[in-house]
């Protein structure tokens, strides 16, 4: 195997289902107009996309360690690229909607199963800077999904922006196909049964909060709170069929490691915070700074330009220092970002925005780095792709979360029925009071890094089972 061609597969395979997630985004306004419908109904074009990766990504993850990951990885990417191929063709709204949440389902496969292959496509010493690189593949494709979405639209139509992922996703598909290692064949009988009831109940209670986080933007309602209480109804109903399950979905055991559980907790609460600045930034810089559009987005691109690169530096540095030392201090600049945020752009101007921006995002690149790495180098081999998944999961979870919460923390800080129209002092008290939080929320997750994070101790994860007990 060649590990430089190995490595390429996987950075093509996590570049893909970011780049497809931030390019749709700058088409929004052309696929109203195209198909002559309302704002909230193409944000379904989004919505569908995520709902599909949020509800799925930890089923695919345990599906590829039964199956084989290379082959569920392949049939992941095929899918993602024949969606796509739909996606550009399709004749309606509501096949494009269908067709987004197809391709969101291979989009969850590989981003579960790609983390998973790291561990079988370079040596454990590497693995840092493997990681590094597939954060940096997944900034870069958010970076460019602006920029790109809105130069296909303008030159060639809308259609381009799903389009332009069937020959890179042919691509990919050769490059896996070729350059990864074979799964390890096992006889049939001797692989542990899907758990098809415990993968449709988290479905529906992934799928339930991630709708109750993303219908009305944050303000809590009778269908927001109905849609919580059928998430908590099926995560419990989800925790009496594994306990029952025969080959469970996910061993619940393994979040009595407080390991495993801190790491999962610290990705979620980071998650949040960098979301936040994702929702609270374009109100600061147009309302608060009073800058031109062209202005936000130069602006905005600084955090992922610093995200794209300083990953692969980033996992250099987790190979070379060790985890423990780099996420903590990954975190630790989180917090101090977030704290500057409250503090300095009142005064400062932009640069009191861009300076902490750079330090938040450089920590969440070491952060990141870091957190892959000592999660899944310490996780026995076959269960890689349920803790692949688990990581990722606890990702979006921050992620519709930090959506949903911090934009309504902003906008009632701002005290400001709609943030759109917020003075510009509203939205400056706005903006010290959400980063003032996210500061706290990173104070809570050093605290569970300083407590069981992964990287204060160098055994597995998840101990394999004594040899007279079987694995499942």
């Amino acid at each position: 195997m060649n590990r430089t061609w190995a490595l390429a597969a996987l950075s093509l395979s996590m570049l893909l289902p970011s780049l497809a997630t931030s390019i749709v985004n700058a088409g929004l306004p052309a696929l109203a107009q195209a198909f002559g419908a309302s704002f909230q109904a193409v944000q379904w074009i989004v919505l569908a996309y995520l709902l599909a990766i949020t509800t799925l990504i930890v089923s695919a993850g345990r599906l590829g360690d039964l199956v084989g990951r290379k082959r569920l990885l392949l049939g992941g990417i095929g899918l993602f690229t024949a969606a796509s191929l739909l996606c550009g063709l399709a004749p309606s709204l509501g096949t494009l909607i269908a067709a987004r949440a197809a391709q969101g389902l291979g989009a969850a496969v590989m981003m579960a199963l790609t983390v998973a292959l790291v561990g079988e496509a370079v040596p454990k010493e590497q693995t840092g800077s493997a990681m590094g690189l597939l954060g940096t593949m997944s900034a870069i494709g958010t970076t460019l999904g602006p920029s790109l979405g809105g130069v296909l639209i303008a030159t060639v139509g809308w259609r381009t922006i799903f389009l332009v992922n069937v020959p890179l996703g042919i691509l990919s598909f050769f490059l896996v196909r070729r350059h990864l290692p074979a799964d390890q064949r096992e006889p049939a009988n001797a692989r542990p049964a899907f758990d098809a009831a415990g993968t449709a109940l988290l479905a529906l209670a992934l799928g339930a909060y991630a709708l109750a986080m993303t219908i009305g933007r944050g303000h809590l309602g009778p269908v927001n709170a109905g849609l919580l209480l059928a998430a908590t109804a099926f995560t419990g109903f989800f925790v009496l069929a594994e306990r029952r399950a025969a080959a469970p979905l996910i061993r619940l055991e393994m979040f009595r490691d407080r390991v495993l559980s801190a790491g999962l907790a610290t990705s979620a609460l980071v998650s949040t915070v960098m979301m936040a600045t994702l929702v609270v930034g374009p109100f600061h810089l147009s309302r608060g700074l009073g800058l031109s559009a062209a202005a936000v987005g130069l602006a905005l691109s600084a955090g992922p330009l610093v995200a794209a690169l300083g990953g692969v530096p980033a996992g250099r540095l987790v190979d070379r220092l060790g985890g423990n030392r780099m996420a903590r201090a990954g975190l630790s600049g989180i917090a101090i970002g977030c704290l500057l945020l409250s503090l300095l752009p009142a005064s400062l101007g932009l640069a009191g925005y861009l300076g902490p921006i750079v330090i938040v995002t450089a920590g969440y690149a070491l952060f990141q780095a870091a957190n892959n790495t000592a999660l899944m180098t310490g996780i026995r081999p076959d269960q890689r792709g349920v803790a692949s998944g688990l990581l990722n999961l606890s990702r979006n979870l921050g992620l519709i979360t930090g959506a949903s919460a911090m934009g309504a923390v902003f906008a009632l800080a701002s005290a400001s029925v709609d943030v759109t129209s917020a003075r510009p002092e509203a939205v400056v008290t706005g903006m010290r009071f959400t980063f003032g939080l996210a500061a706290a929320l990173m104070g809570i997750a050093l605290g569970i890094a300083k407590s069981g994070g992964p990287w204060s101790q160098g055994s597995g994860l998840v101990p394999a089972p004594p040899a007279s007990v079987p694995a499942r």
